[in-house]
């Protein structure tokens, strides 16, 4: 994760975070300063938190499961053991996460060597009610639309979307269109920085040493 996480247990007497009475914060989770907790969340032993995050209704963050810095999550998601989030993260509505690509309930699969792993990079952003099968890898700043399944790594700045997700062009770390030139360069209609594509057009590199901050007045 980029930055220091500055966190809580909740065992101890917390002040500097907020968590609506009905949320259920297991003894042994922890939660990073300025952080929002909403109405039916549930965090389980052991899940991390960063500081400014936000969870929307009815979210639940099993064991092992770590969220950076000002990582959002809306209403309706389940982040399960195995998901990794890096900072600035923007999960959708009822976004699904699994972590078994083969469950079958009379076999038991939990734990570590059945868990894969699922991690967003820093900047990623998840449409509503998107399906990410578990073991993939998004690249930061990667952007996948509502509705789609993800079952592949996605590259960095790229836009994908459908059932299978597949790419339809890059992004910004602001969010918007990259229009390349001759030459592979864009620049960010918003914030003028500037972007290369690579020459076999797979990839797409910011052009400054780093990303200004976006998320000073989130």
């Amino acid at each position: 994760m980029h930055g220091k996480t500055q966190s809580r247990s909740v065992a101890e007497p917390a002040s500097d975070f907020y968590a609506h009475p009905t949320a259920v914060l297991d003894a042994g989770c922890r939660v990073g300063a300025g952080s929002r907790i909403w109405h039916f969340c549930h965090l389980a032993p052991g899940a991390v938190l960063g500081e400014n995050c936000s969870l929307g209704q009815n979210v639940f963050v099993a064991d092992g499961v770590t969220l950076g810095r000002n990582v959002k999550v809306q209403n309706n998601v389940s982040l399960y053991s195995g998901v990794v989030c890096e900072d600035d993260v923007f999960l959708g509505p009822s976004v699904v996460f699994t972590n078994v690509k083969n469950p079958r309930s009379a076999v038991p699969r939990r734990g570590e060597g059945h868990y894969q792993t699922t991690y967003l990079e820093r900047g990623v952003s998840i449409g509503a009610n998107a399906t990410i099968v578990c073991g993939v890898r998004l690249a930061r700043y990667a952007f996948v639309g509502a509705g789609s399944v993800v079952t592949r790594n996605v590259p960095a700045f790229a836009l994908v979307y459908g059932t299978p997700a597949r790419q339809h062009g890059w992004l910004s770390a602001a969010g918007h269109r990259l229009a390349f030139d001759a030459a592979g360069r864009a620049s960010c209609p918003e914030t003028a920085e500037a972007y290369q594509l690579s020459p076999d057009k797979k990839s797409v590199s910011i052009m400054s040493e780093e990303i200004s901050s976006l998320t000073a007045n989130s």
